[in-house]
């Protein structure tokens, strides 16, 4: 079971501990989209508390259940496998369960909270952000959610790498937050003292090409985070 490296507590138990108010001086850093085992041991390096593995055949970050098993099993324990689906099968979640049973589930198309709430495992939900979007009645439906996961409204599903307005969100959400969409370690420093998130997700940002990240990327926005946290409680 992974944990938080800093507390010692399981991943989810850092969520549950975020939903009480607790457990909130470091902010949790998730890299998406991983596809090579030298982007997984760089992300584990420069301190991930999770890694992202995508199961949606459409994006470029794609990986199958056999890859992403070989990507999961370099990670150490204390650091979390999480899987994103967009609209899936449940033989395909539950090919990925079967072969990650430590995997956190994260649903990032059209999933009503029946078809999350049925594995009764962890999972995020993630959220689309847009004008006139009811952050508040979302996370009220998916009150299941271990977090919930802000991302950009954009034409199809993902957030495009694309920044949302941080002032739409309303002063107190009742989940936990991870802030995602268009963070780099130019700006997510901003985001971590303007948002106050539990946790924050980033792919794009670390990249050199769609699925390929970036050694050093990686480094700096882990860098950026503790920075901002450090500023967080000056």
């Amino acid at each position: 079971m992974s944990t938080c490296r800093a507390t010692r507590r399981p991943w989810t138990g850092c969520l549950e501990a975020a939903s009480t108010g607790s457990d909130m001086s470091r902010t949790r850093i998730k890299i998406c989209g991983l596809t090579r085992e030298a982007d997984v041991d760089v992300a584990v390096e420069a301190g991930a508390d999770a890694i992202g593995l995508v199961f949606y055949e459409k994006s470029p970050r794609a990986v199958t259940v056999e890859r992403a098993a070989d990507l999961a099993r370099r990670l150490p324990p204390f650091v979390t496998p999480v899987g994103l689906f967009v609209n899936a099968t449940p033989e395909a979640i539950q090919a990925a369960l079967a072969a990650m049973p430590n995997l956190t589930l994260q649903f990032h198309g059209d999933e009503p909270p029946e078809d999350c709430d049925r594995w009764s495992r962890p999972y995020l939900r993630a959220a689309r952000m847009a004008p006139g979007f009811d952050l508040l009645d979302f996370a009220s439906r998916f009150s299941h959610a271990q977090a919930v996961l802000l991302d950009a409204f954009v034409d199809g599903y993902g957030g495009g790498g694309k920044v949302f307005d941080w002032s739409l969100l309303p002063p107190s959400v009742p989940s936990p937050v991870v802030l995602s969409g268009g963070l780099s370690a130019a700006n997510v420093i901003d985001g971590v003292l303007k948002v106050r998130p539990w946790a924050v997700d980033v792919s794009s940002g670390v990249e050199a090409s769609k699925g390929l990240k970036d050694a050093g990327k990686i480094r700096q926005f882990c860098d950026a985070v503790r920075e901002a946290d450090r500023l967080k409680s000056a």
